[in-house]
């Protein structure tokens, strides 16, 4: 959530013209994050989060939000969509499609304990069902297939043993899949990026997911995998079990883990670091510009990504 694009409080307050929310009362840039441009907007009737998207279409956007009012409908606590006057979620800011939404509640826990890795593990999985109603599908845009593409552009960057590594891990995900290894497995709407920053906690319970947008259609379990990678891994990338145990107990509590779903934990696991280690070695290696811009270092995902391969077959689902 960097801001790339500058509004002005001038501009955003002839832009909520359109909008029955009451007047302006402050605009302020929420610096984290590397894809699109956010602020907390306050006004006389409540406080919101304006959105503009740097990369995502107009065309591509309402899978994402109508996504979010679905779930925000179901019970989840996420971003619900403000409609101006005309009911339409999306309008265009400084040429940029741009939303208003509900401002939710509490702070990221960076240092989970296993009683937060529980309440996340169970707010998942509800997420999951609650997905299986959601009509629209979209591919996930960084699954299986832009690791393919997107491997062999990072290479030349790479140092020798990371570029092993690289080119070891997508030879053993192709080999997988080609073996049926994911034949099987459930497959939804999932969010794909429920790192603890994407998530607000009040004390121990779930008060917020937020930034959907890098959610689509993959394997449930995939998103299992992503959000205990970040949730569950110590400063090294191991695994700490006893907030692994919590997260998946949990989980499975809610949605249980069909046994193909348990065979191909320990692929998920690989998969899911090899996605994020991917996608920020391409932001570190080819930053965009923006006045106020995050990016993360690759090497986190690189060495939970080893962490797992290690493990191999020992890492159980539960």
């Amino acid at each position: 959530m960097s801001v790339f694009t500058t509004v002005n409080a001038d501009q955003l307050r002839d832009w909520l013209k359109n909008y029955s929310i009451g007047h302006l009362l402050s605009l302020e840039g929420i610096p984290a994050g590397i894809e699109n441009t956010n602020y907390f907007v306050d006004t006389s009737h409540g406080r919101y989060v304006l959105t503009l998207f740097e990369k995502l279409t107009r065309a591509e956007l309402p899978f994402y939000v109508h996504l979010m009012a679905h779930l925000s409908r179901h019970g989840i606590p996420c971003p619900a969509p403000i409609a101006d006057r005309d009911n339409e979620y999306l309008g265009m800011i400084n040429g940029k499609p741009a939303m208003l939404a509900t401002r939710l509640a509490g702070r990221s826990q960076m240092a989970p304990q296993p009683a937060h890795c529980a309440a996340i593990g169970s707010m998942l999985a509800a997420m999951h069902v609650a997905g299986q109603s959601y009509g629209r599908r979209f591919a996930n845009p960084r699954g299986y297939d832009w690791w393919l593409q997107t491997a062999p552009v990072l290479l030349d960057f790479l140092d020798a043993g990371e570029r092993a590594l690289l080119e070891n891990e997508i030879a053993f995900q192709r080999a997988a899949r080609e073996q049926g290894v994911c034949a099987e497995l459930p497959s939804g709407v999932v969010h794909a990026d429920l790192f603890r920053d994407n998530c607000l906690m009040d004390g121990e319970r779930v008060g917020g997911i937020i930034d959907f947008y890098f959610a689509g259609d993959d394997y449930l379990l995939f998103d299992l995998a992503v959000t205990l990678n970040d949730w569950c891994s110590d400063d090294a990338g191991e695994l700490v079990t006893e907030k692994a145990e919590a997260m998946l107990g949990a989980y499975h509590g809610e949605r249980a883990l069909s046994a193909a779903e348990q065979r191909a934990w320990p692929l998920m696991l690989r998969g899911a670091a090899l996605r994020f280690w991917l996608s920020r070695l391409y932001d570190f290696h080819m930053p965009r510009g923006g006045e106020m811009v995050h990016t993360h270092d690759p090497k986190r995902f690189r060495d939970i990504l080893n962490a797992r391969v290690r493990a191999g077959d020992a890492l159980p689902w539960r």
